[in-house]
């Protein structure tokens, strides 16, 4: 069945109103009608089983067969703490972070950071990505939008990580699957998991001790070096792999 998200507001009782631009594509693109079933996102965990009631104009009004909590989403809270790429790349990661589960998504300007860091233009990028995050919640039937963030610099976001139950830096310089997957295997449900990693040009040494000292603790993912849009990537896969149930 197709999924969409409605805001909590448009759900009254046991029926359910769409607006916006969702309406255009129900109608016009997929060409559903009345008597078709649709899954609808409360973007807060909860999915609604519902039928197509009626379709006017600018709205469509569903009623609700059944509700539960979403089974899309990891038993852990993951942010990925990215630096920031070039912007090709980045909407590569927001997108395939979030079809792996990512619970939000936060850019940071590293000191190999390719990308300069533009207050002008930083409302557009993070529209753009937050646009490719809701469709690829969509496609991949997620329960929640993970919310992508301003940019920020490294060292105002070193302070916050220091309050997750677990920072993980995949790190070139890190040798040796074993201590990797006791780190994964170390995670519980509930906890709320960083991963952080590198631009282009890799994490400084200045940055990986900044890390260390709030308690942050570098893996490796392998023998080969993965490029930055790949390592956030196979982090995400190894961690569902590790800690989602069937």
């Amino acid at each position: 069945m197709y999924h969409f998200f409605v805001d909590k507001d448009n759900i009254e009782g046991n029926e359910i109103v769409i607006e916006g631009n969702d309406v255009n594509h129900i109608k016009n693109v997929l060409r559903l009608d009345v008597g078709c079933k649709i899954i609808i996102g409360d973007k807060l965990g909860k999915d609604y089983n519902c039928l197509i009631d009626s379709l006017t104009y600018d709205s469509i009004r569903c009623k609700i067969l059944t509700v539960g909590n979403s089974k899309a989403e990891l038993p852990i809270y993951i942010t990925l703490v990215q630096g920031a790429p070039k912007l090709d790349k980045m909407e590569l990661i927001v997108q395939k972070a979030v079809e792996l589960g990512v619970f939000n998504i936060k850019p940071v300007i590293m000191k190999r950071s390719i990308v300069k860091y533009d207050v002008k233009k930083a409302a557009k990028k993070l529209s753009r990505w937050q646009s490719i995050a809701e469709s690829a919640a969509k496609q991949s039937k997620r329960g929640i939008i993970p919310i992508i963030d301003e940019i920020v610099l490294f060292k105002d976001v070193v302070l916050e990580l220091s309050t997750y139950d677990k920072v993980i830096i995949p790190y070139e310089n890190e040798s040796g699957m074993k201590a990797t997957r006791e780190v994964f295997k170390s995670l519980t449900h509930g906890q709320k998991v960083a991963i952080v990693i590198g631009p282009e040009g890799g994490f400084t040494t200045e940055e990986i001790d900044a890390l260390l000292k709030i308690g942050g603790v570098t893996i490796s993912l392998g023998n080969r070096i993965l490029r930055t849009e790949t390592a956030g990537l196979a982090s995400l896969a190894m961690i569902s792999y590790q800690i989602e149930e069937v």
